[in-house]
């Protein structure tokens, strides 16, 4: 996940529209079924939106993110928020971390997995997980399912034009690897709001869509006991028209 190195610092803004509630909601319904945690790991946490709140609610929250950047923007933003709680942040790559203690619930969301373009690389961070986590612990994730890869590649390009940013967005979809890059070019305000000057970064960032079964074989094959498949943010099954899939799994 290294192309998020250069823009962690509009990160957030570009971000302001994504479901970050739905992700906490979910995890706390989860917890509720499987059993609640003390110590909670936010694998590819970025900037901190899901972390955060977490460690606010009482629990101790580790963040993991290969990016230097975006945990600095973590960190800032901790040391912003007046009676925040306290996350841990860790630089570390998802197919190998470590804390060097248990805990009791792992958490991926926002399509993180997605961003491991390799089978050989999602087996590697399951693995660490399995790891990672003690003996009756929670793996909770998400995915893009390969339909919404698809609908990416029919809709693009996406534009959007704000006072302090804009961006144009196109995606290409290799239908055999179901594998999606999406190329941005980012116009960022650089003049501290005055609206004369904008700095352009250009970004591209590659995602691979797996097939549900096969993730769940291989959960099942590093050695979770039980894994539940669930669509959409809700506690219901995931179906044909499921467009973001939710993983469970039990150590």
């Amino acid at each position: 996940m290294e192309a998020y190195t250069q823009f962690a610092a509009v990160y957030d803004r570009l971000m302001a529209d994504m479901p970050y509630p739905r992700w906490i909601a979910f995890a706390e319904a989860c917890w509720q079924r499987y059993g609640k945690p003390a110590t909670v790991v936010d694998l590819g946490c970025g900037t901190g939106s899901i972390a955060l709140p977490l460690a606010r609610s009482g629990y101790t929250v580790y963040g993991i993110d290969l990016s230097s950047d975006m945990l600095a923007v973590g960190r800032s933003k901790q040391g912003e928020a007046a009676g925040s709680g306290t996350v841990t942040w860790l630089q570390q790559d998802m197919t190998e971390w470590e804390l060097g203690e248990l805990a009791d619930s792992v958490l991926s969301f926002c399509d993180c997995i997605n961003y491991l373009t390799e089978d050989d690389d999602v087996l590697a961070a399951f693995a660490a997980t399995y790891q990672g986590l003690k003996p009756g612990g929670l793996f909770l994730f998400d995915v893009h399912a390969p339909r919404t890869l698809r609908r990416y590649a029919e809709e693009q390009p996406f534009v959007l034009d704000e006072p302090d940013v804009a961006y144009i967005w196109t995606s290409e979809l290799d239908e055999e690897r179901m594998e999606i890059e999406h190329h941005l070019t980012i116009f960022a305000d650089a003049s501290g709001g005055r609206g004369d000057a904008f700095a352009r970064i250009e970004e591209m960032h590659v995602q691979r869509a797996y097939d549900a079964e096969w993730i769940r074989e291989a959960l099942l094959a590093t050695g979770f006991t039980r894994v539940d498949l669930f669509g959409d943010f809700e506690l219901e099954p995931a179906d044909d028209g499921t467009e973001r899939l939710f993983f469970a799994a039990v150590k």
